[in-house]
């Protein structure tokens, strides 16, 4: 037996990821976006082996390999003197111990590869202009409504909407934002604006008291972006991001070596973004009706995973569909069994490390080595990230 339609709400990465491993495994879906055109806000998105492994089995990854950019390795700097730490190494060094390489790309490079692989095999699957309100549901079926057009029913629903899910908060009431106290600042700035001593395809992260700062090539390399994260601030509410100037990065960063600097005075522009979380929830399903992506867990980018935990939710999202096509509840079950544990975990993993990036031992030079040297000493280093990227959400049990 299986589901005659799938519902999803939410055209994101999470989403479109959802559907083209659905079509994929031959079950029907509609996806529904509330923009009037698919895109992803934020620039740049690092992609680890477990992501380009999933990637990789729904047939996109050489496409969006075309479009990224290589990143020959990590490395650690200190937010005044510059000081450098390699960390490891992302090309070969990282096929050959995870199985795929460690990738940087545009998000909506990514995006786009997704949406062309769904519509190749449904080129109506996508709606847009699609604001979801709510749903309701029965034992045999699920109905989703809308701002602006009218309802549609399916056998299943997709909860793909971020982290200020209407989805969630249909199913689970309506919640407080939690604001971190962080605010990021983002910038795409063209290649050639930099010195040359800037232009090298490695993902740098600088650490500070307080803060940190990571940058790293995008678009084949004609693109740096940058993201600066600084705590200790107050946001008023929605909207979470608004324009920034050049002239308050820059002063939110007094202090920070010149290549910062530099890098801020390169940007066109910046916007500024509250980072927003939301409590752990018991459960992320509800009949028929189930979340993933940022409106179950969402996280702080501090492991580099968001995007790519979504990956993961997609695919074993569609191995408990297709295994348990007969009792749909039970396969959401089933699918948040196999995903829970892990997810919180980077979510803690996540938040985590701003006790290693933002350590106010790295205020003075002779504590911040230190502090560096045993954070980021190598089997620390695998500990943190070995359990991520070895990962491979296509074999993952779902029984």
């Amino acid at each position: 037996m299986t589901p005659r339609k799938v519902l999803i709400a939410g055209g994101g990465i999470g989403g479109l990821a959802a559907a083209l491993a659905l079509l994929r495994a031959g079950i029907d879906v509609e996806v529904y976006e509330q923009s009037s055109e698919l895109r992803e806000v934020g620039a740049g998105i690092q992609i680890s082996p477990n992501g380009n492994r999933i990637l990789d089995h729904l047939g996109v990854l050489q496409n969006l390999q075309a479009l990224s950019s290589p990143t020959d390795g990590k490395e650690i700097r200190l937010w005044n003197t510059g000081q450098m730490w390699k960390l490891f190494d992302l090309g070969a060094a990282a096929i050959q111990k995870y199985g795929y390489p460690y990738m940087t790309a545009f998000r909506p490079a990514l995006l786009q590869v997704l949406a062309d692989g769904v519509r190749a095999l449904k080129p109506d699957a996508i709606q847009l202009n699609a604001r979801c309100l709510g749903y309701s549901q029965s034992s045999e079926h699920v109905t989703l409504s809308f701002e602006n057009r009218p309802s549609v029913t399916g056998d299943m629903l997709i909860g793909a909407d971020g982290v200020h899910s209407k989805i969630r908060t249909a199913m689970f009431g309506a919640e407080p934002t939690l604001f971190t106290g962080m605010i990021a600042w983002r910038a795409l700035i063209p290649m050639t604006a930099l010195p040359a001593h800037m232009v090298r395809n490695v993902a740098t992260n600088w650490v500070g008291p307080g803060g940190h700062v990571v940058h790293y090539p995008l678009n084949c390399g004609s693109v740096m972006n940058f993201v600066g994260i600084l705590e200790g601030n107050t946001w008023d509410g929605p909207p979470w991001s608004q324009p920034g100037t050049i002239e308050d990065c820059s002063r939110a960063f007094q202090g920070w070596h010149e290549d910062v600097q530099t890098l801020i005075r390169c940007a066109p522009s910046v916007l500024k973004w509250a980072m927003c979380g939301r409590p752990f929830l018991p459960r992320w399903s509800e009949g028929r009706v189930t979340l993933m992506g940022d409106a179950c867990h969402p996280t702080l980018p501090f492991l580099a995973q968001g995007a790519v935990f979504t990956l993961e939710d997609a695919i074993v999202l569609q191995r408990c569909v297709s295994a348990y096509a007969h009792h749909l509840p039970l396969a959401l079950v089933k699918y948040e069994q196999a995903r829970m544990e892990r997810a919180y975990r980077m979510v803690r993993g996540a938040s985590d490390n701003t006790y290693r990036f933002h350590n106010r031992a790295l205020a003075q030079q002779d504590t911040a080595e230190a502090f560096i040297n045993k954070e980021w000493q190598q089997s620390a280093i695998g500990s943190r990230y070995d359990w991520l990227f070895h990962y491979n959400a296509m074999d993952t049990e779902i029984n």
